[in-house]
């Protein structure tokens, strides 16, 4: 599985002695967004799912994600069987996290404040290394010397494209 969303709560770290693993348990929400066919209008529905992750991928988590990061999760979904108080068979679908990461980093990240950010809140980028700013598209061909403009394109030219009637497809 592969989850874009936000997470709800700081993850819970919990260190297991018996496996000297950690775990880091957390809430993603992923929201999808359709347009009501019977009112026109655009609705969002907005789903919960656990997050589970161990080892590295856990002590990763507790370094870089608090509630509210945008965070990318690719993961396996194991369901799990329990007993309650009650001794009433419940179940829990979890996604096993291989690998998380932040898109965006939240105010209250525990990273250092020296990292690079990768935010729209900030407004940098991590493609953008530039100290004038953002890239202007609209300007570039006129900004950079030795750039030439593509040869216009003719209407016959679309009629030169090969074509093979034996292929099926």
């Amino acid at each position: 599985m592969i989850l874009v969303g936000t997470v709800g709560r700081d993850p819970e770290i919990t260190h297991i002695p018996g496996l000297d693993k950690d775990v880091a348990k957390f809430g993603l929400a992923t929201t999808d967004v359709f347009m009501d066919k019977t009112t026109n209008q655009f609705q969002e529905v907005t789903e919960w799912h656990n997050i589970v992750a161990w080892g590295y991928t856990a002590k990763k988590v507790e370094r870089s994600v608090s509630k509210g990061s945008l965070i990318l999760v690719e993961g396996r979904l194991k369901t799990r069987k329990w007993k309650d108080q009650n001794n009433i068979e419940r179940r829990t679908t979890e996604i096993y996290a291989d690998s998380v990461v932040a898109l965006e980093r939240s105010s209250t990240s525990k990273e250092r404040e020296s990292a690079p950010s990768m935010g729209k809140s900030t407004g940098s980028s991590p493609y953008n290394n530039s100290p004038s700013g953002p890239i202007n598209y609209d300007d570039f061909p006129s900004s950079h010397p030795g750039y030439q403009e593509p040869p216009e394109m003719q209407i016959d030219d679309l009629n030169d494209i090969p074509y093979d009637d034996s292929d099926p497809f």
